[in-house]
């Protein structure tokens, strides 16, 4: 849509059009309320809706469509946080006085990412929410379900979903559902899946939604201690997504176990049991993985195919990874579950070549045999080069993030690519979280990969993740013991922050928490405990006798920009 009026330079839709109302967020630059007011007024002169129809972004639900089962609903923006500072793995190695390579050849870490004591769950989450909302020029008002998936607890009653609130104190926007999830790291996975629901839902009313999934994971010293890591993902929810949920293909295992759980309220630390929980992973994928080949298989025998389904019908793999060697592991595992499967496997050629040995395994008896192991590994290697290593990237630069971990590889792998080489492509996602509760997905990208597409937008907002993980700063593994003692005492510089970051400043006598955020531009001073309003907003109705409408003005002084809501007045 062209409007060729004094001073507007840019027009871009960013709002949705809901089941039960009418309304729109539009953005100009630069405009004066009198050029504005001229607008709406001329623009209120044409068919409203047919405009409001032919200019959509991903997210929003054209009007026709009242009613009707909202389109390719999933991710349409995502946006990573991971703290300014790591420890080397290698020097970790020598500081702890273990065998080199044992973190980063057995683990297959490089590096990870911590936080100092001046972070918590809340800052953490309150910036990779600030930053989506920016990098995406997106309104507050625009979101209708906000969930946070966590396992850092900082407060047993308070949700983190209520500390980023803040955030929305100057777009007026309450009407906002969703709270906290919990169960180790599969809650991101679970808020997701609400997410996904809610739009899906009679519940819908047209906004889209947002997910975060943040975590601060620490252990005990010891032989966990490397497997740790930290950061926080959002991702905003809604239909015409370029990351689209396939509908009905979804695996899901669920079972008690004590493999890995903090009971102890006073501490930071869990309780692992290292073996069990790697049984305990490979057990839920074997069943997630089952389950979700029956769905598919039954969907495709709807459709009048037999076709039997395997690996390689996923283009990409992604799996929650608390260390890449065991990620690689997953895989290898998945390549066994389709020999076993298979009626008749050529073991002379082609992927199984050799593996006839391995014909009558029992797979519950297999989770720690070496030679079964290190026979399919060597089998998937091919696969695990094509498919699922460019999603390492995070994991393996910054550690496990707990419930964002997932979200770190699948972010990785979306950056790795062109949007021409994904499009069209099938992801496969696991996610798992101790306890236990696991998860396998898939993601259907989108054909359209033209420049300014919403996939277009998607990998271009994700292609600096490497240029981030090289701007850290990189600390000694003494330092790095240390900030593990003194985690609870304020004594390091606001200086060790990403630009943009929000920080602890202060926990009162009550126990309440206040944050500042450090400044985009380092020669301003930090931002206030307190979001500040920013904004001016004005009313005007303007009626037409085909059109009764509210016009909201709302001038966003700080980010220099204006934003129109039209509303039906029916």
């Amino acid at each position: 849509m062209c409007i060729r009026v004094s001073k507007v330079v840019q027009h871009e839709q960013l709002g949705v059009h809901c089941r039960n109302f009418n309304y729109c967020v539009w953005t100009f630059q630069s405009c004066s309320t009198q050029i504005l007011q001229y607008i709406c007024q001329m623009t209120l002169m044409f068919n409203i809706k047919s405009i409001l129809n032919t200019f959509r972004m991903p997210g929003s639900a054209a009007i026709n469509c009242l009613g009707s089962w909202p389109k390719d609903v999933g991710i349409i923006a995502m946006e990573l946080y991971f703290p300014a500072q790591y420890v080397d793995q290698a020097e970790l190695e020598q500081f702890d006085g273990v065998p080199a390579g044992k973190y980063t050849v057995g683990l297959g870490q490089a590096r990870m990412g911590f936080c100092s004591d001046r972070e918590d769950i809340n800052s953490l989450c309150l910036t990779v929410v600030q930053r989506l909302m920016e990098r995406n020029g997106l309104s507050y008002d625009s979101v209708g379900r906000l969930e946070v998936g966590t396992e850092t607890i900082i407060d047993k009653s308070k949700s983190v979903k209520t500390v980023i609130m803040q955030l929305f104190e100057d777009s007026g926007n309450t009407d906002v559902e969703g709270v906290d999830t919990t169960n180790a790291c599969y809650g991101g996975t679970a808020a997701l899946f609400n997410a996904v629901n809610w739009v899906e839902s009679s519940s819908w009313d047209g906004r889209c939604a947002l997910v975060v999934a943040g975590d601060i994971a620490v252990y005990a010293t010891g032989s966990a201690r490397p497997t740790g890591g930290a950061g926080a993902v959002a991702m905003l929810i809604g239909p015409n997504a370029p990351l689209a949920f396939e509908r009905g293909l979804r695996g899901t295992h669920m079972q008690h176990a004590y493999d890995f759980y903090k009971p102890d309220m006073m501490s930071e630390y869990p309780v692992v049991d290292g073996k069990l929980s790697i049984e305990c992973y490979l057990s839920a994928l074997d069943r997630c993985y089952s389950v979700y080949r029956n769905k598919i298989h039954a969907q495709w025998q709807r459709e009048g195919s037999e076709k039997r389904f395997s690996l390689e019908d996923f283009d990409y793999l992604v799996f929650h990874s608390p260390y890449c060697k065991l990620v690689q592991k997953s895989l290898a595992r998945l390549v066994l579950n389709d020999f076993l499967s298979h009626p008749s496997p050529n073991t002379e050629t082609g992927p199984f070549t050799g593996l006839d040995a391995f014909r009558d395994v029992q797979p519950e008896e297999t989770y720690f045999d070496r030679d079964v192991e290190k026979a399919f590994m060597k089998a998937s290697a091919d696969m695990f080069e094509r498919k699922t290593r460019p999603s390492l990237l995070i994991s393996n630069q910054n550690g496990n993030m707990y419930t964002p971990s997932v979200y770190g590889c699948l972010a990785s792998l979306i950056a790795h690519h062109a949007p021409s080489q994904i499009a069209g492509q099938r992801i496969g996602v696991f996610s798992y979280g101790s306890g236990f509760a696991a998860s396998l997905y898939s993601l259907r990208v989108t054909q359209d990969h033209t420049p300014g597409s919403g996939l277009d937008k998607l990998v271009s907002s994700l292609s600096d993740l490497k240029v981030r993980l090289d701007s850290r700063k990189k600390v000694s593994p003494a330092v790095f013991s240390e900030n593990m003692k003194l985690r609870e005492e304020t004594h390091h510089l606001v200086e060790d922050l990403f630009p943009g970051t929000w920080y602890l400043t202060r926990v009162d006598e009550k126990h309440r928490r206040e944050y500042a955020r450090t400044p985009l531009d380092h020669h301003r001073p930090a931002e206030p405990e307190l979001v500040r309003s920013s904004t001016a907003t004005e009313v005007w109705r303007v009626t037409l006798p085909q059109f009764p409408l509210y016009i909201v003005c709302t001038v966003d002084r700080r980010n220099s920009y204006t934003a129109v809501n039209a509303v039906d007045d029916q």
